[in-house]
């Protein structure tokens, strides 16, 4: 079966990466899609690219959510407790842009993305 050479160093590099970068790596690109959306802002399909970059950004922090809620996950209760709560935010900011988008109102959220993304790569 042929396989598109992109997927496979795609598939390689997931498996090179630590869970620590691999999450890294998916926060950051969940901010550069919002980012993306935001300079560019009066481009046609803006709308389309701005629900993909929602989108994306749900999956990441429903991921985290989910992580997170395990009784079985090793961080400490108090960081576990912050990161959900900073989840619920971006939650609802994400459905704020849904209903009256502004790129100002993506800042937060790609700020966020890229400060854990950022403390990810230097723990």
């Amino acid at each position: 079966m042929y396989q598109n050479p992109l997927d496979v160093y795609k598939s390689h590099q997931t498996q090179e990466l630590s869970g620590r970068e691999l999450e890294a790596s998916v926060l950051t690109k969940a901010g550069l899609l919002l980012k993306a959306v935001q300079d560019n802002w009066q481009m046609p399909g803006r709308s389309e690219k701005l629900l993909e970059a929602i989108r994306y950004n749900q999956k990441v922090w429903s991921f985290f959510q989910a992580e997170l809620s395990d009784p079985a996950n090793q961080l400490p209760e108090k960081l576990r407790q912050d990161i959900l709560n900073l989840s619920l935010f971006v939650d609802k900011r994400l459905f704020e842009i849904m209903h009256d988008p502004s790129p100002e109102k993506l800042t937060i959220v790609i700020d966020i993305n890229f400060n854990i993304a950022e403390g990810l790569r230097s723990h």
